[in-house]
């Protein structure tokens, strides 16, 4: 009797799960990231930045994001052994410096604990020392040179503790306070733009136009930001640093809010980052 050959039923394919999409940004200032959120980000905080570092030129005559220059003038100071103003810019270098290493500590502990506030609480913190700076420049009119200093301390302080921020946020991509790589490369950019490419050519000079957006409404977001702080603190004074804080506290609320509201700030350490 002859056997009838049996098909054995192939195992129904299953479909491959689908992968996972990364969790969209509910907030500018939220953990989960993609470039837009960087960018607006980034062009609010370097708005803020002009708009302190040029109305803090206003109040004690320095601007304190420009550490390439208060840098350079240690060592000019040394030559001419001008000890105390040398080991003054040092001090200010140190502070820009305390800013940023403060950010990176805020935001490695925040990650351990998988907050989504890691990159709020810095801003938290700048807004709370702006506020800060308000208050000292009443005590300028009152005490004289003594605040001075300590004005321009925190200023540099906050410079960089704010340049931290975005820097993390967007990979080293962004920059809110260094405007001087940010023309630079917008420069070249502009430059493969001008550039005359031959038809006979095959490798064409091309610039890269997502670059080009990005450096040009950095700088025009900072230069916009300086115009604001100028006017204000010309006109109103040191009050001008308050819709600036308010905007940080806009920034930082949000995700701050959801940690509280799901008690990630007693939670402990997770993972290492």
């Amino acid at each position: 009797m002859a056997r009838r050959k049996t098909r054995h039923a192939h195992p129904l394919k299953t479909s491959a799960p689908p992968v996972s999409e990364q969790p969209r940004p509910r907030w500018w200032a939220d953990i989960h990231r993609n470039a837009d959120a960087n960018l607006r980000l980034g062009c609010t905080l370097a708005a803020i930045a002009g708009a302190t570092n040029a109305g803090g030129f206003l109040a004690v005559g320095q601007y304190t994001s420009h550490m390439s220059g208060i840098l350079s003038s240690v060592a000019d100071n040394l030559v001419l052994g001008q000890l105390q103003l040398a080991l003054t810019s040092v001090v200010l270098v140190a502070a820009f410096l305390g800013g940023s290493i403060t950010t990176a500590w805020m935001v490695n502990w925040s990650q351990r604990r998988e907050m989504r506030s890691a990159f709020a609480r810095p801003l938290l913190v700048e807004a709370f020392l702006l506020l800060v700076f308000g208050l000292f420049g009443a005590a300028i009119d009152a005490f004289g040179e003594y605040f001075v200093s300590l004005t321009v301390l925190l200023l540099c302080y906050i410079m960089g503790l704010q340049n931290a921020v975005i820097t993390k946020v967007s990979h080293s991509e962004i920059r809110t306070t260094h405007v001087t790589g940010l023309l630079t490369d917008l420069g070249i950019e502009l430059g493969k733009v001008l550039y005359f490419n031959r038809t006979n050519l095959a490798n064409r000079v091309v610039a890269n136009q997502r670059k080009l957006r990005i450096h040009g409404l950095l700088v025009i977001s900072f230069f916009g930001g300086a115009l604001v702080g100028a006017f204000g603190f010309k006109f109103v004074g040191y009050i001008s640093t308050v819709p600036l804080a308010l905007v940080l506290l806009a920034l930082s609320w949000g995700p701050l809010l959801d940690d509280m509201r799901h008690g990630r700030f007693t939670s402990g350490p997770r993972q290492a980052i």
